[in-house]
């Protein structure tokens, strides 16, 4: 199948978002209430989450839920606060050294991806990520060269909390340091285990484990897939080889390793993944570099690169072929941005 991946350059919500907005709300508007719409806070208990655990963060939500207009449906799932519950992969790799980098693999279904690669200047700092839950953040990067990027945990503990994209879009948007950012990720609760890798401009790093159900913890990790200290979902950790990954990464991290040889082996299997049609295939592979703000998109022969400083609107269709079926890697073309 095709997937549009398109890159936005919009420092506050406007026109760009709103067409965004409008091609994707159908889905998740119907995801959002799959279990009744009675089963998901109301806009008042997402506000009140907000202000207590975000309040830097409201007038960036109040100007989204304005762009996308004011209803109490679209302000209770913008809010992301106690969303339902979903799982993914992932594999995550924190390099330090003299080039300091953030490489991951998003492992997902290419049916559910959104696409979308924004930079912003919500709250005055440059702001570049890829975009979930219309404007919360799978991974990402600020102008002060703060990156971070998510993992699914591996466990199926679920509690009152917040979706993990809005949450590190508040870290980008307000912390310039892993300590900073480590301290938000301390006391913000969220919905689900998330593993989550850290690194800023001096090389300064961390692995934090959230969780819904116990306290966040940092550890001492580079490398994260999808299981913490040890497997505790054993189908999920099979079927996403959670912990071949895993091992693969670390072999790739031993001795002075560089960006360019980690990043060989996330384009290899076991870490690149190739069943789409089972939600478990390498959607992309994102290489965060601190030192410029910079970030690039990866395919297997095909590299697209953005930073803070030079970001432009582009479309690009990626085609991705079922492993499972024979295929492998995904092929793009470029197009031109939509009106």
């Amino acid at each position: 199948m095709d997937l549009q991946f398109e890159a936005i350059d919009e420092d506050m919500p406007g026109p760009k978002w709103r067409r965004v907005f409008d091609r994707h709300w159908h889905a998740y508007s119907r995801w959002f209430v799959r279990d009744g719409v009675r089963s998901r806070p109301t806009y008042f208990m997402s506000l009140k989450a907000l202000r207590k655990h975000m309040p830097e963060l409201l007038p960036t939500y109040e100007a989204i839920v304005a762009t996308a207009g004011d209803g109490d449906l679209e302000a209770r799932f913008l809010s992301m606060w106690c969303p339902p519950f979903y799982v993914g992969g992932c594999s995550q790799a924190i390099l330090t050294g003299a080039e300091p980098a953030l490489i991951r693999n998003y492992d997902y279904s290419p049916r559910l991806l959104e696409g979308t690669w924004l930079a912003s200047r919500f709250n005055g700092k440059r702001v570049v990520a890829v975009v979930d839950c219309l404007w919360g953040v799978l991974d990402g990067i600020n102008e002060d060269g703060l990156a971070v990027s998510l993992s699914f945990g591996g466990r199926t503990a679920a509690g009152q909390g917040f979706g993990i994209p809005v949450v590190l879009r508040y870290v980008l948007e307000f912390a310039s340091t892993t300590a900073e950012a480590v301290a938000m990720l301390q006391r913000i609760p969220v919905h689900m285990s998330y593993s989550i890798a850290v690194i800023d401009r001096q090389g300064k790093h961390a692995t934090v484990y959230v969780n819904p159900d116990r306290p966040a913890e940092v550890v001492e990790r580079r490398v994260s897939t999808n299981h913490q200290h040890g497997v505790e979902w054993a189908r999920h950790a099979e079927i996403t080889k959670s912990v071949e990954r895993e091992a693969a990464v670390e072999k790739s991290l031993s001795g002075s390793a560089d960006v360019d040889r980690v990043l060989s082996g996330f384009l290899r299997p076991p870490v690149y993944q190739t069943s789409y049609g089972r939600g478990y295939g390498t959607l992309y592979t994102a290489v965060y570099r601190p030192l410029d703000a910079s970030v690039e998109l990866v395919w297997p022969g095909s590299v697209w690169r953005q930073s803070c400083a030079e970001f432009q609107d582009e479309v690009r269709i990626i085609r991705f072929n079922d492993g499972d079926s024979g295929g492998f890697a995904p092929t793009f073309k470029q197009g031109a941005v939509s009106s």
